[in-house]
């Protein structure tokens, strides 16, 4: 068995079968990943007065795991392949838990900076693997597909969630719970993963060490320069040297690619133009709604006065429409295909961010965001099934965790760059309106949704223009 570990085959071979179990595992992996995306948001004020935080410092709190996350993700799924899968998973989550204790108990900026930054490659390691142990527990059909609907309606609701359970977690306690709830969940599912997910094989194929730092290297620079430019502006000196190295290390990643034998990114996955086209709309969809989070969250505290626990609860309708949607997402891709599913939540989805950008100061929530939100809920929980049905079917079981790990990128970088983006056109729009108070802040909120509606049109249009499988019609 030359690509094989034979232990890990015989340990995989003589593991209990229990698909129930290990998809509970998988899904709250994935639900603790996601949430720590958002779960602090809310909180931030409350970190900024315990620990000193300046303006500009407060914003890394988000970015450090964000920028961990989506640079690292490329040599997750890599690793996941090469040592197994599980095991990649069991480390993944004991490093991100005792990352997200060393946060709660941080007692300096810089500490809990690291301790972010840390719980993001702990996720770069785990999300890779969740995904792609859900390509090899499940065989394809009926039964992959009712656990990536699970999977997508997990992941897709995690963000939305987060700003709620943030809510609840600062009000009724502390900002430092936000990261104290990840470490119970992750030490009860350490200790269950060897009792419900079976190891995968290993791949003794050479690490293609210069692919995945390039690669790596390209979009940590591309993701910070950025998140860079959102708090000190394009002329910075340092968004300019982020950009010039993202520019060489980006195409020198390719050209690795290109001639080595065993790629951490097989260029082959994008051969499909169908897939190439889910891929782009992973990065889309994301970086439209980190902005929606983020707008709405400022507007919430700062235009209406909410309380951080208001503020959360103020996401119910989104995180509602996004999981009842993703789990019927399964039924309506096995009687519509993938197309008619996914183009008819990316409208939606479309349409509900359109609704949110009619915000003014005096806007009801019934009617200016409870309806809004619960659209683009709707929508979004359509999403991202039917395009993680497209990008992996038809994978070599050998290629899924770097198919896993490059759509999970997809995700992270498409957040980290879009909210930045976005940013940029909210100051933009706040200037142009005088520069100050709740009015001009309502109007670069509605400048910035339209901004992530536009991202998300541009997704349709990439969803209508893809040929969806002939099996799934």
């Amino acid at each position: 068995m030359p690509t094989t570990d034979v232990a890990a085959a015989a340990r995989s071979a003589s593991a209990p079968h229990r698909p129930a179990l290990a998809l509970t595992l998988i899904l709250t992996c994935q639900m603790m990943l996601m949430l720590d995306a958002t779960v602090v948001n809310i909180a931030l004020p409350g970190i900024g007065r315990e620990l000193g935080f300046s303006s500009a410092g407060l914003s890394w709190v988000l970015s450090a795991y964000t920028l961990a996350f989506g640079g690292l993700l490329l040599i997750g799924g890599r690793i996941g392949d090469l040592i197994g899968r599980r095991r990649a998973l069991l480390v993944g989550v004991l490093a991100f838990t005792a990352a997200s204790l060393l946060g709660g108990l941080a007692d300096s900026p810089g500490r809990l900076l690291v301790a972010r930054a840390a719980e993001g490659v702990a996720a770069a390691l785990t999300a890779p693997s969740t995904l792609a142990l859900v390509a090899t527990t499940f065989g394809e059909g009926r039964e992959r597909d009712r656990a990536l609907g699970l999977f997508t309606a997990t992941a897709a609701a995690g963000s939305a969630i987060g700003m709620i359970l943030g809510g609840v977690l600062a009000e009724a306690g502390s900002w430092r719970w936000t990261l104290f709830i990840n470490v119970p969940v992750g030490l009860g599912v350490a200790a269950l993963i060897p009792l419900g997910i079976a190891e995968t094989g290993r791949r003794r194929s050479p690490f293609d060490l210069g692919g995945a730092l390039t690669g790596t290297a390209g979009v940590t620079s591309l993701v910070y320069a950025f998140i860079r430019a959102a708090d000190h502006g394009w002329g910075d000196a340092q968004v300019a040297w982020a950009f010039l190295a993202a520019a060489v290390l980006l195409p020198l990643f390719l050209l690795v690619e290109r001639r080595v034998a065993r790629p951490a990114v097989p260029l082959e996955l994008f051969s499909a133009g169908s897939r190439r086209n889910a891929y782009a709309a992973m990065l889309l969809v994301p970086a439209a709604m980190f902005g929606v989070f983020y707008f709405d969250t400022q507007y919430f505290q700062f235009v209406r006065g909410y309380s951080p626990l208001r503020a959360g609860a103020a996401f119910l309708p989104l995180a509602f429409g996004i999981f009842a949607a993703s789990t019927a997402a399964g039924r309506l891709l096995a009687r519509h295909g993938l197309k008619k599913v996914a183009g008819t939540g990316l409208a939606l989805a479309v349409a509900g961010v359109v609704l949110q950008a009619a915000l003014a100061t005096g806007s009801g929530y019934w009617t200016a965001l409870f309806v809004p939100l619960a659209v683009n809920g709707l929508g979004v929980g359509l999403v991202f099934m039917p395009l993680s049905v497209l990008i992996l079917t038809g994978i070599d079981p050998g290629q899924a965790g770097a198919a896993s790990g490059l759509m999970q990128t997809m995700q992270q970088v498409g957040g980290a760059l879009g909210l930045s983006a976005l940013v940029t056109v909210y100051a933009s729009a706040v200037r142009g309106a005088g520069g100050s108070g709740p009015h001009a802040m309502a109007q670069g909120f509605s400048a910035g949704l339209l901004a992530a509606a536009a991202f998300m049109t541009v997704a349709l249009a990439l969803v209508l223009l893809s040929r969806a499988p002939a099996d799934r019609s």
